[in-house]
Formats: C-alpha cells, structure tokens, sequence
C-alpha cells in the first residue's frame, strides 16, 4: 500500500506535542509491515537540514492558492534509522519561522499557510511521481487535503482511487478562518460557503469540520476519545458533525515506540533497569535524578516523588495542581517534580515554587528529550490530571517504566489506566473523574496507602511494565481503516 502523510509535525524534526511522535512512530511501523509510506511536511526555519541529512531536489512545486500560483522547493531525507523519505516543503514566506504554529500565539496567517501546505502535498505527489492508495491527514492543519482530493483533485489519474483518512489529534484546536480569505485561498471560491455547507461552521471557516466531512474515514486516537467527543461536554462544538459522520469515525488507541521508550535499554537514564531489577533500578534512578536538581543527600529520599511531563495549559489540568500543590509541599507530603512550558502564569507559579521549596519543588521550564526519561524513570507516581486528554502517551511511557500513573478517568486514561485492586492485585493506576482539586488530592492520598508497602508497591508496578501499547498494534489497526476507506470508494 502507498501512503502519504500530511502533518504538520514529525519526531525528531518539527515536534510541539504528541502528534510528532505518533506520526514518526506510525511511520516506522507501517514500514516494517512493508508498505511504502512518505511524509510531507513544511520545511520550518528551525529544522536542521544539514544534521538530519536533508538535500535539496531540482523539483519545484507550482502551487494554485487563490488567482494566482505560488511556488516551493522540495527537500528530501529520511526518519533517522529507516528508509521511510520525509519531503519538505520549502517555501519562506509561509515557513521561514522560528515556531510551527506561532509562539505564543498562532501566527495571523495560517489559514494561507496551511491551505497552501494542503495544496502542495497533492503537488509534491505529482513532482516525485508517487501514486497513493492513501492521503492519511492529521488534524486541522492537513484538513483540506481531504477537500481538495474530493474536488480539484478527484479526476487527475493519479488520485482518482486515492482514499482520504482524517486523523482528529486534538479537537480543541480547530483552524477556525475568516471565509473570505480561507475560501479565496483554497480556490473553492464563496460560492462553496453557506449555511450548513461543510465548510462552515458558525458563520466561519472550520477546518477541522472539513477534514470530517471530507474525509472516507475518520479516526481518533483513542476508543473513549472517539465516544466522548460524539456529545457536547467533549465535543468542542462539533458533536453533532461527528454523531452524522459517527458510522465512520473510529477510536484508535495511540502506541509506543519501545525502541525508545523501553528502561531496559535506554541510554537517558542514570541506569537501565526491567521488570527483574525494578527496585534497584528504580531506586538508583530516583537519588540522581533529586542529586542532579540539588537536593542534599541528608534529605530523605524515600519521601514520595510524583513527576509530570506536560505542556503547561489548562487542558493539562495545571490548574488542579496549582490550587493545592503548595498546601501539600507545606506538610512534607511529597516530592514534586515537573518538566514543561506553556502558559506565563503556570511558568512563573512553578518559579516562585522552586524559589520558595528548593529541595521539594524540583523544576525545568522548557523542554528536554533525556531528563523526559529521567523524570519518567526516577519518579515514583506520575500526575497527569487533564480536564480533557484525546490519548496521551505520558502515561503510557510511565507504566513501562514502573512508575505508577494518577490520571484522570477521562480520554485515552480510560483505555490505558485501570484502577489498583488491592484484593485482586490488579490494575496499573489510580483514577478519578470530577474534575476539582479535592478529588485529584483524594487519589494521590490512595496512591501513597500502598506507597513501599508490599506486596502491592511491586504488583502495581509490575502490572504496568507488563502492558502492550506497541505502536505496532496501533500501525496494523490504521491499515485496516485504510482497508475500509478503499472499500467504500470501490477500490476493494
């Protein structure tokens, strides 16, 4: 099978979230399974080219957006280690920028830049000779990939039995533009935006509502996801376009690339450690992870530390923490250790915090690929209270790694963290629902009863080490989607 990826991030090149990992990890896995898969993706102003091996082609893309064409050069390489080619698209008016999205902000433009990107991925196609089986577009940024291919696109040979999958990473984030210069912009013209029509949505244009209506089959990234977002406390506004389109719109649980997150062979980590070395292991990773932020070795190590890896936004619930983290630090509860960035006002909260609690409020605002690992690694409990999470992956990472995940039971969680059976001695984590501070407290309070108490302490942890989130699971899934999309266009 051919599939082309429409993305606007890919691991390690351009990342801001999860959509970067899960596109590189999708990727490699579809590769394995020997089908031919290519990525597109902009040619930001941050991307390294010459680390990364990148090469300019001869190719040039001629690109209609409105009355007029633009034009883009095409750069080629590979995801590291594998033969799977990533085209970027270079053009410097639309991508020439130190951020994808906009920092801290979306950039003004990006209802042209990224309609331009849709367009160039048909072009790029065309320019490398490629014939896809598949467009596989992820989120609002690929979104009009899937109008063009029903449109402008449907009768050029080489697309007309191509199938369009729409991937809905986060639903929140919708592309929402001004008709009159999306619709210029897109070559569909006002003509095409009216009331109801499947390009508008409250008066405006709504990318992410194109991309379902346009697309064979939709997808999301987990099974709970894919029902919550069907009513209106989770449906963002779109319910109703996703309960019509509900009979192809599918949940598929996010996977993990174990290559790289596995603590038996993972170089970030103070030391490698399994299911059979999980104390010692767990133990050494923990005193140099509190020795590397400065906290004395006379301090007692064994007091609980709960970590979190996250974006600081409310969507991450950062809040929750933030309301009760102080009282708790105060009493000598726990630990607290946080890598992140996000939100002004979350970023200087977690300063004053470390500035006032220097050995309990262990902070890093920004980002770091290997004290991720460590945090992950060397931490006891992992605190991720979203007020709504689509997957996530963080809590996957944790369970490898034995540490144990408080979450709460919204989104993905519910198809990745089942509550802790003392009498059973079963389950991987502790949960709650309401989403307030005194729940969220209630858990963590739940979690420490079995905290160095055994044999619980170890059976929960080893529950965790022993589940399977493999990207490859989720890669077999996706073809069978793909299966399905060819088969209602009659390519099957």
């Amino acid at each position: 099978m051919n599939i082309l990826v429409a993305s606007a991030e890919l691991a390690p090149f351009a990342k801001a979230g999860g959509l970067a990992d899960i596109v590189q990890f999708l990727a490699i896995e579809w590769e394995k399974l020997g089908h031919t898969t290519i990525v597109v993706l902009p040619k930001y102003q941050f991307i390294d080219t010459e680390h990364w091996g990148f090469n300019p082609t001869d190719l040039i893309l001629y690109v209609p957006i409105s009355h007029w064409t633009e034009f883009a050069r095409l750069w080629v390489g590979y995801i590291p280690n594998t033969n799977t080619k990533v085209y970027l698209i270079e053009n410097q008016d639309y991508f020439g920028r130190s951020a994808i999205y906009g920092d801290p902000n979306e950039y003004p433009d990006n209802d042209r830049r990224f309609i331009f990107y849709s367009r160039a991925v048909f072009e790029t196609a065309k320019a490398i000779d490629f014939y896809p089986d598949i467009i596989h577009a992820h989120d609002y940024h690929a979104a009009f990939t899937m109008a063009f291919l029903k449109s402008q696109y449907r009768f050029d040979p080489r697309f007309s039995k191509t199938a369009g999958v729409f991937t809905i990473h986060n639903l929140a984030y919708q592309g929402i533009f001004d008709p009159k210069r999306a619709m210029e912009f897109s070559t569909f013209g006002m003509k095409e935006f009216y009331p109801g029509s499947w390009f508008e949505h409250h008066g405006a244009v709504n990318s992410m509502k194109v991309g379902i209506m346009f697309a064979d089959k939709i997808t999301t990234v987990s099974r709970n996801y894919a029902n919550e977002i069907r009513f209106p406390y989770f449906g963002e506004g779109l319910h109703d376009v996703l309960a019509h389109r509900g009979a192809d719109l599918i949940g598929i649980l996010n996977g993990v690339n174990y290559a790289e997150w596995s603590p038996e062979n993972d170089s970030n980590l103070f030391k490698s450690y399994g299911i059979e070395t999980l104390t010692e292991g767990k133990k050494v990773n923990k005193y140099e992870l509190l020795k590397s932020f400065g906290v004395p070795e006379e301090d007692n190590y064994e007091l609980p530390l709960i970590g979190t890896v996250t974006r600081l936004a409310e969507q991450k619930g950062i809040d929750l923490i933030t309301y009760c983290l102080e009282t708790h630090l105060q009493n000598n509860w726990f630990r607290f250790v946080i890598l992140g960035s996000g939100e002004k006002r979350y970023e200087d909260y977690f300063r004053y915090l470390q500035w006032k609690y220097p050995t309990k409020a262990l902070v890093h605002i920004g980002y770091s690929n290997t004290l991720a690992h460590r945090i992950i690694g060397g931490s006891d409990f992992l605190l991720l209270p979203s007020r709504y999470e689509p997957c996530g992956l963080t809590q996957m990472y944790a369970l490898r790694y034995g540490t144990v995940p408080i979450v709460r039971f919204i989104g993905g969680f519910v198809d990745t963290v089942e509550e802790y059976n003392p009498e059973k001695l079963t389950g991987t984590g502790f949960t709650f629902y309401q989403y307030n501070a005194d729940d969220m407290s209630f858990a963590i309070s739940r979690a420490f009863n079995y905290y160095q108490k055994e044999p619980h302490w170890s059976q929960i942890r080893r529950n965790g080490m022993k589940m399977d989130f493999s990207a490859k699971r989720t890669a077999e899934d996706y073809i069978k989607v793909f299966k399905w999309a060819l088969e209602k266009i009659g390519r099957i």
